[in-house]
């Protein structure tokens, strides 16, 4: 896709973090960034609303300057809507190669802050969505850190993989495929020599789906150094642990058509609360 890479922007050092994701990101693939301020309140006989959406206007603008100084050759553009916050950058996202969001940081139960507003677009957006963390984003200059990808093995996941390799390439970075197995309930009834020999015999198995799934995209994208892991935990417990030394962990979210609305499940809510570096979460049929 060659959409526009837009960030949800509103001053806020998250949102400040957000922009220099995208920033660099935009730059990576040689897309426009645009910022957007979505405004919810577009009535203005509200007393001060007037001056705080002059100076809302004049922040934005002073910020897409920055980052147009910033990325010489690189087109750079902003918005300020009077819409729904989660309205706005859903729309947005149809469009777009990439949605960055900013996200606040630890919180009392040494979890991530994901906001209402996030966790909605992360929920619904046609396009991947990447929350930053305030001071999460690796700055240019540092030592190049691993893409962690985690996977399933029970459905097919070529959008999340694809996503994930040419993220691996642009940053001439390592993909780590992270994939949690644990032996099937039950066979704690087992003998101890039974249980071995099951799950050897499984563990063998979801290896060499594993290695199948990697397999084409390793020939599509031969520059990049991918390896296959089979990590013997929850998934989600192996894709955090995993993300101690990446710089970007990506996530899929499958889109469901149920009644009660998308949602994310629990591997991607694992991730976008406890992994503390930028996270994608790519949504895949």
């Amino acid at each position: 896709m060659n959409g526009p890479v837009v960030v949800g922007f509103d001053g806020s050092p998250e949102s400040l973090a957000a922009t220099d994701w995208a920033a660099r990101e935009a730059r990576r693939r040689e897309l426009p960034l645009e910022l957007l301020q979505a405004w919810p309140w577009p009535k203005t006989d509200v007393l001060g609303t007037d001056e705080a959406i002059r100076w809302s206007r004049q922040r934005l603008a002073a910020r897409e300057a920055e980052l147009r100084a910033e990325l010489a050759g690189t087109e750079v553009g902003s918005a300020h809507v009077p819409e729904d916050p989660v309205e706005a950058l859903t729309a947005a996202g149809r469009d777009a190669t990439v949605l960055a969001l900013g996200s606040r940081g630890l919180g009392t139960v040494h979890g991530f802050l994901v906001g209402s507003v996030s966790q909605q677009v992360l929920r619904r957006a046609a396009c991947p969505v990447v929350l930053v963390r305030a001071g999460g984003a690796e700055p240019d200059g540092k030592a190049v850190r691993d893409v962690v990808v985690g996977v399933g093995l029970a459905h097919p996941c070529d959008g999340l993989l694809a996503f994930a390799f040419e993220a691996a390439a642009l940053r001439s970075a390592r993909l780590r495929i992270v994939h949690g197995w644990q032996p099937p309930l039950g066979s704690e009834y087992l003998s101890a020599t039974a249980v071995e020999g099951t799950e050897r015999d499984l563990s063998a198995v979801d290896r060499d789906l594993l290695d199948a799934l990697a397999a084409p995209w390793r020939d599509r994208f031969p520059q990049v150094d991918a390896t296959a892991e089979l990590v013997h935990a929850a998934a989600a417990d192996a894709l955090v642990d995993a993300s101690a030394t990446a710089g970007l962990v990506v996530v899929g979210r499958r889109v469901r058509r149920r009644p009660f609305g998308p949602h994310l499940g629990p591997v991607a809510h694992a991730a976008v609360h406890h992994v503390g570096c930028p996270v994608a979460v790519v949504p895949y049929d």
